[in-house]
């Protein structure tokens, strides 16, 4: 059974100042996504899932479903904040999405087979894709998942801070922890970032982070409806909270019940996480398709 592409493309986008996913940043109108489900499908994967937004449907239909009739399977979900749990509800002063564990369980029912989860909005490389995929078709232990790791350096924006997943790995190439370092950014060569005691916490480049490219087996979403109602327990009431996957699966890596597989890979992210980005993006894909590496029209 070939693996399926999940897409995490519900985010709001209030930095970028619009649907950044739905931005065309390719020389044939192409957005960052086209890119991914291009080296997505050549990679061998069977299926693509978008969790969008209602309020997108049309958007997402017209850009995707015809177009990629014929060369890989497509559906999609919706993200929505009365999807909960039953029991729970949606305090009335909530408006914020609940984070990337709760977006990755709408495809609970739908993803029946392993698969992979990646951002709408981040450029990920070939090399990537192929590696997550071949872990997925030749892994057979159910609580054995996968991640691709990025040098640190090689994911940042000329343009502001970002936010990483900074990874421990272990001797064995295993994630032994995931801790999320909100506003790292780059000045005059330093990387840095301001920690919780009001320092500073630097960094070589050379460290190992999620852009949140991970590859799961079906299991995983019995694992992450129980950290989901464990969340509502104790924040359901704080508007700004949210549950992610780092966050979760960090927690099920200590206590033993799953590993995760950390696959290095060079290949450089890029993004439209500011709209000052867009130029640099436009200008890499384009010398992207003169190098051959892609063609001028993916689809």
């Amino acid at each position: 059974m070939k693996p399926t592409l999940l897409v995490l493309a519900a985010g709001m986008g209030s930095r970028y100042g619009g649907v950044k996913q739905l931005d065309r940043v390719g020389p044939s109108g192409e957005t960052i996504i086209d890119y991914s489900l291009y080296d997505a499908i050549r990679a061998g994967f069977g299926k693509v899932v978008f969790i969008i937004r209602r309020d997108i449907e049309r958007d997402f239909r017209d850009l995707f479903i015809d177009k990629l009739s014929g060369s890989i399977e497509v559906d999609y979900v919706f993200q929505e904040l009365d999807a909960l749990p039953q029991g729970y509800s949606v305090p009335p002063e909530r408006t914020k999405p609940w984070g990337t564990c709760h977006a990755l369980l709408m495809a609970d029912g739908v993803v029946k087979e392993p698969f992979a989860v990646i951002n709408a909005d981040d450029y990920y490389g070939v090399e990537a894709f192929s590696a997550v995929h071949d872990f997925l078709t030749e892994d057979r232990n159910d609580s054995s998942h996968a991640l691709i790791g990025y040098r640190l350096g090689n994911t940042l924006s000329d343009h502001g801070d970002v936010n990483r997943g900074v990874c421990t790995v272990n001797r064995d190439g295993l994630l032994d922890g995931i801790s999320e370092v909100r506003k790292i950014s780059k000045s005059g060569g330093a990387i840095a970032a301001p920690d919780h005691k009001g320092g500073s916490l630097t960094f070589t480049g050379d460290e190992v982070v999620s852009m949140n490219l991970w590859g799961f087996k079906p299991s995983v979403f019995d694992l992450f409806r129980r950290e989901l109602e464990l969340f509502l327990d104790n924040s359901i009431d704080d508007k700004e909270a949210e549950i992610d996957i780092p966050t979760s699966i960090d927690k099920y890596i200590k206590s033993g019940d799953v590993t995760v597989k950390v696959i290095p890979t060079d290949s450089r992210w890029f993004g439209v996480t500011y709209r000052e980005d867009r130029p640099y993006v436009v200008e890499t894909l384009r010398e992207m398709v003169t190098r051959g590496l892609y063609p001028s029209r993916l689809f």
